[in-house]
């Protein structure tokens, strides 16, 4: 593959995280008013702290996602699993934001990880910096669920 080519197809692989995160937050953007008046746990970071967190996660993943789809090993699981912790996380902020679902959002963000940890696998069988790649994304998502479940319990 020829070094123009590797370029686009890195671009392409940061860009889709980045997309997905643009559109899920111009999607939820109403819904963030109603963010700041619930109840939050102890150590909820400020508001403007996720948006750089997300950013910095969703370059990471596409450059993990990159490494996997340059690799020459099989790499047709990792990528269906990628595709479907993309597909979880977009969704979560709608239910989370808009339709104020704390619960519903929590076994959504369950799922979520359980996707994110086969990719995290997944992608460590075929490249190991890509399975490190993924390694924040992974603490990151840990570390919402147990937001998620405190919101979820102190807004009842």
């Amino acid at each position: 593959m020829n070094m123009k080519k590797r370029w686009i197809i890195g671009i392409i692989c940061i860009a889709l995280p980045l997309l997905v995160g643009v559109i899920s937050a111009l999607l939820t953007r109403s819904g963030m008013e109603s963010f700041d008046t619930i109840v939050k746990p102890l150590l909820s970071p400020p508001a403007w702290l996720f948006p750089i967190v997300w950013t910095i996660l969703y370059v990471m993943m596409g450059v993990a996602s990159y490494l996997v789809l340059t690799s020459e090993k099989l790499r047709t699981n990792a990528l269906y699993a990628y595709s479907i912790q993309l597909f979880l996380n977009f969704f979560w902020a709608i239910l989370f934001f808009n339709l104020q679902n704390y619960a519903l959002s929590f076994v959504w963000l369950v799922l979520l990880w359980i996707a994110v940890l086969v990719t995290t696998v997944r992608f460590f069988r075929i490249r190991l910096v890509a399975g490190a790649l993924m390694i924040p994304y992974l603490v990151w998502i840990t570390f919402a669920g147990y937001l998620n479940l405190m919101i979820a319990i102190l807004n009842q």
